[in-house]
């Protein structure tokens, strides 16, 4: 899974993968040799890399994150890339009107609107089935579905032009 992290304002892609209870690492492509211990149920975690170890004691939620580690103060934003593409689709909402994009690849499992329908803010236009989830791609903003540029079952790019919206007038 690909995370996008701000440490203490410093952007970093982290890219963990779990096999066979061994976790692998990446940071900004840079393999880390890491393993992780729950201590307690708090939030008190053992850290080992590179055959040192350190006291992690984490608090927050899964999306913001305080982590102290040897008396430092670390401020930790997350997102996967499913928060990252929908935080994405949502800056771009706000200019109005324009093509909406396919913010990751899948298959067009059913269409919800069609040529010429009036669509508000947030109203879902299509489900998009992307890893084994369904996802509804709803409308940025308010306007008129000028042009669909898919069909039902097709197979979608990540960036594909699912549909194109006029501004409402």
């Amino acid at each position: 899974m690909k995370y996008f992290i701000t440490v203490n304002g410093t952007a970093h892609e982290v890219d963990v993968v779990e096999r066979l209870g061994e976790l692998r690492v990446k940071v900004d492509g840079r393999d880390l040799d890491l393993s992780y211990e729950e201590v307690d149920n708090l939030g008190q975690v053992a850290l080992i890399s590179d055959g040192r170890s350190w006291g992690v004691s984490i608090e927050g939620d899964g999306h913001s994150v305080s982590a102290s580690i040897a008396g430092h103060l670390y401020l930790i934003e997350i997102e996967d890339e499913r928060e990252r593409a929908a935080h994405l689709a949502e800056r771009d909402a706000s200019k109005g009107g324009g093509p909406v994009k396919s913010v990751m690849p899948g298959i067009v499992v059913k269409l919800l609107v069609k040529d010429g329908d009036r669509v508000e803010k947030g109203q879902p236009m299509l489900i998009l089935e992307a890893m084994k989830m369904q996802n509804e791609i709803t409308a940025p903003s308010a306007g008129i579905v000028k042009s669909l540029h898919v069909r039902e079952r097709e197979a979608v790019a990540s960036g594909a032009k699912l549909v194109t919206l006029a501004a409402q007038s």
